[in-house]
């Protein structure tokens, strides 16, 4: 583990494409010592299951345990809540971290963060980040994008949120997927204000800074 960092992140994952992304993300947070609390949708749970091999309970006791096994990170770093636990601190602005990331964010998790919904404890966990000012990153992935999508991601554009659609690069001549995604990672990582050594920075490549 690297050098404490207190920190504390809200990461949701949803039921778009990219659950690599999401787990490299979720990797990435703890080992620099952030506490995570983490919101999975059902059908992120499927997604999981078919993208990256991981079959993970819908009960949030026994998915954290499953995680914590997997991760091998210490057990207060990670938290983990059920789609309708109202009582979970990010669903105050008076307890919930000032970070989220959605990661991957299904264009249908947009549309109801873009419209206020809060219907279950995602949706809710973002809107309480906004109303709070803080700082909300979305990652959507999905192509192409209709006009839905896109005013969807305008309206939260124009409320401070980032959009960062799962679209790496390639100038650092990426020789497997998990270049790919590492790429993307590093990128959510600078906007967290996080180090992060997983890909060099333009006009430093070969180093990372």
């Amino acid at each position: 583990m690297s050098e404490a960092v207190e920190r504390e992140i809200t990461l949701a994952f949803t039921g778009a494409s990219g659950a690599p992304y999401g787990w490299r993300l979720l990797q990435s947070l703890l080992q620099q010592n952030v506490t995570v609390h983490l919101l999975i949708s059902s059908a992120a749970r499927v997604v999981f299951a078919t993208e990256h091999n991981i079959k993970l309970s819908a009960a949030p006791d026994k998915c954290r345990q499953q995680l914590l096994e997997k991760l091998a990170c210490p057990p207060h770093l990670l938290q983990v809540y059920g789609k309708d636990d109202w009582f979970s601190p990010v669903a105050s602005g008076s307890a919930a971290p000032k970070q989220m990331v959605v990661c991957p964010c299904s264009t249908g998790t947009l549309a109801s963060i873009a419209n206020g919904s809060s219907e279950n404890l995602i949706e809710r966990a973002a809107d309480v980040v906004l109303k709070e000012r803080g700082q909300l990153i979305l990652v959507p992935r999905e192509s192409p994008l209709n006009a839905i999508h896109l005013e969807h991601m305008l309206k939260l554009a124009r409320l401070g949120v980032t959009i960062m659609p799962a679209a790496p690069g390639f100038y650092h001549q990426p020789q497997q997927i998990s270049d790919l995604v590492d790429f993307m990672v590093a990128r959510m990582l600078d906007h967290l204000g996080l180090q992060q050594a997983l890909v060099s920075r333009w006009g430093y490549q070969g180093e990372t800074k």
